[in-house]
């Protein structure tokens, strides 16, 4: 993996086949074509309007790199493909007993998936997480039948942590229940 600084604050991760870049206003429209996507958000509460999607990226996700050197970068696959989703490292925004913490996450298109590119994209920004900004343990966590995200923290190294009941959800919510994977810095 390697990464070099843009002209912004963002560094640019490139992997054998994805690049993992700042994000452009032209990513804003298949962003909100894959957050609406009931296959795509099958474990979130729902979809998201174009509004919730735009207001995703502008107010949470592009101020990130400037407060804090990292964070969720759009995913393209040069050649094929110049936008397929995020991956990144995140504060999640709510209190567990395991934050405050640094959370690695995906979301990617539908027709991306299965080919291996959360996998490569999420060990470049481990490493950038690791080596660039010293991080010493980074956590993800999704809903017991996320499968593909589960396997895809798997192949990462990360280790099962346990389970918890997300604080963002209602009890009795049919997402509320996590598993929460972990991994240390090598």
């Amino acid at each position: 993996m390697s990464w070099l600084r843009s002209e912004g604050s963002v560094p640019r991760l490139c992997g054998e086949r994805v690049l993992l870049r700042e994000w452009m206003p032209d990513d804003l429209a298949p962003f909100a074509e894959l957050n609406a996507d009931p296959r795509v958000m099958r474990y979130y509460p729902s979809p998201l309007t174009r509004a919730q999607s735009d207001a995703f990226v502008l107010e949470q996700v592009v101020p990130e790199f400037a407060e804090r050197g990292f964070g969720r970068w759009a995913v393209e696959v040069p050649g094929l493909a110049p936008f397929i989703g995020y991956v990144g490292l995140a504060v999640p925004a709510f209190e567990a007993d395991f934050t405050p913490c640094i959370e690695i996450g995906w979301r990617l298109a539908f027709a991306y998936w299965g080919r291996g590119y959360a996998t490569e994209a999420a060990q470049a920004a481990l490493e950038f997480g690791f080596a660039e900004a010293d991080l010493d343990e980074v956590v993800s966590f999704t809903v017991p039948e996320n499968r593909r995200s589960v396997a895809v923290m798997s192949r990462l190294g990360m280790s099962y942590a346990g389970e918890f009941d997300h604080p963002r959800l209602p009890p009795g919510h049919a997402l509320r229940r996590h598993v929460l994977y972990r991994l240390s810095r090598p």
